[in-house]
């Protein structure tokens, strides 16, 4: 049982690092934002547009 418990201990501590290391590549990856710049949304140019559909169904 206490051997369990000890590798239970590493699992849980690998995860920790695991977790904040992924943080950190997320935290330093980001892209820079300033206020006032324009939030680009890509998005495929021959997607259907469904606001447009909703509004022609309705009666």
């Amino acid at each position: 049982m206490k051997r369990i418990g000890i590798w239970l201990f590493y699992v849980v501590g690998a995860l920790a690092i695991a977790y904040l290391a992924l943080y950190a590549y997320a935290l330093f990856t980001q892209p820079d934002l300033t206020p006032g710049d324009p939030i680009r949304i890509f998005r495929k140019p021959d997607a259907p547009n469904y606001s447009a559909l909703s509004t022609s169904l309705r009666a």
